[in-house]
């Protein structure tokens, strides 16, 4: 597998893997944390126009799409019900989805965000499952609740080096 950056001639495809994705949440118990229209298209743009909205390939075909943002998040401000395990700098990954065709797409991700910071963020709706069990198995350790943008809450993790 191979991540590069997310080009603007690959939004079309990473469209269709996050309208996949918001289906497979649907059909696992989490209709709520993307709803029928999250991640934007105004979101995954700015993204792409940022540089921190990344595709993983297999076999030249993307089968997995992600953000990754060094720096400071401004909804991990606050954190309610526990605390952050170190302040020391961070990399937060966001809005990881899979097309399903490839396995190991979370950890693809993971391996190649660590290469970058080794101190990671993440968060989940409570109702993902699936992503819990995930970075649970990844050695994240959940540290309290945060709010996004809307207000919703969402389970946050860490994993530090």
């Amino acid at each position: 597998m191979n991540i590069r950056n997310t080009t603007l001639a690959d939004f079309s495809e990473i469209l269709s893997i996050y309208a996949y994705a918001r289906q497979q949440m649907r059909q696992k118990g989490n209709p709520l944390q993307w709803g029928d229209n999250r991640p934007s298209e105004a979101v995954l743009l700015e993204d792409i126009r940022k540089g921190r909205s990344f595709v993983i390939e297999e076999k030249n075909q993307i089968c997995g799409v992600f953000a990754f943002i060094i720096g400071e998040d401004p909804t991990y401000q606050i954190i309610k019900d526990g605390h952050w395990l170190n302040h020391a700098p961070y990399g937060t990954i966001h809005r990881i989805a899979s097309s399903g065709a490839a396995k190991g797409i979370f950890q693809k991700c993971l391996a190649y965000c660590q290469a970058q910071i080794p101190n990671l963020r993440i968060d989940t709706h409570e109702d993902n499952a699936v992503m819990q069990h995930l970075l649970e198995k990844h050695g994240f350790r959940k540290c309290g609740i945060i709010y996004v943008e809307d207000g919703s809450p969402r389970l946050a993790y860490q994993k530090c080096c």
